[in-house]
């Protein structure tokens, strides 16, 4: 009884002196960690203002509006080859332009024949063309389609939150301009829960990395040992 004793308090002294490290260490690594990454990776101060706008897509739902013209406004889903068939219009190609852009170009193709400055407004109603990858300490990773305008916390959400051994000021996004680079920006989770920083929204073909805490990992590897110490320690007690 004497040793399972003096290995229960010893586990216990373990436990409490790497604690104890590993909170007064933590967030001085983590705060040099994100110090380093942010010089080499600046976090958006305005994430919405320097992100290029959203580009439909094959299967995406769009609503269209003509001022003071009701007979043309019309909810329609852009076809596989990125197409879309308007009330006078015609057939347009809809992928790959912005709102702002099929808007110009349905108001020019109505002002050549039919209205004079027409008025044109497209509004996206379903995102479905788009995919987002969320990976790391998360409780359920993987590839989940937009539905909407979205940003990082809802995704993350989407993704059943993070685990335990998540480290919240290290979240990675991961994007791919056209030109072909990739822009890489660094998220600290807390900052955004907490409104010091913008919640950034979230572009089809991000991919989201939610980095392992080591510190975190240290105490529940060792926590882990112990109790398989403490386990075996009790095991030979009953046997005795």
């Amino acid at each position: 009884m004497k040793e399972f004793f003096r290995l229960e308090v010893f586990a216990i002294v373990v436990l409490l002196v790497m604690s104890g490290c590993a909170t007064q260490s933590g967030p001085e690594t983590v705060s040099q960690s994100a110090a380093v990454e942010e010089q080499k990776i600046p976090f958006p101060q305005n994430p919405t203002l320097i992100e290029d706008e959203y580009r439909i897509g094959a299967q995406d739902l769009l609503e269209v509006k003509v001022f003071q013209v009701e007979d043309f406004s019309i909810t329609i889903r852009v076809n596989n080859h990125g197409f879309i068939n308007l009330p006078l219009v015609g057939e347009i190609k809809a992928a790959g332009l912005t709102n702002d852009e099929l808007e110009k170009l349905i108001a020019k193709k109505l002002d050549e024949d039919y209205l004079q400055n027409p008025h044109v407004t497209v509004f996206i109603k379903e995102f479905t063309s788009q995919r987002i990858t969320v990976e790391g300490s998360v409780n359920q990773p993987g590839v989940f389609p937009i539905t909407g305008r979205t940003n990082l916390m809802q995704d993350i959400a989407t993704a059943q939150g993070l685990t335990d051994l998540a480290k919240n000021t290290e979240v990675q996004l991961y994007r791919m301009n056209e030109d072909g680079t990739k822009v890489t920006y660094l998220y600290d989770i807390d900052s955004i829960r907490s409104g010091e920083k913008q919640d950034p929204e979230i572009k089809g073909d991000d991919l989201i990395v939610v980095h392992r805490s080591k510190p975190k990992t240290f105490i529940k590897n060792l926590t882990d040992t112990l109790r398989g110490f403490i386990f075996l320690g009790t095991v030979g007690i009953g046997a005795n």
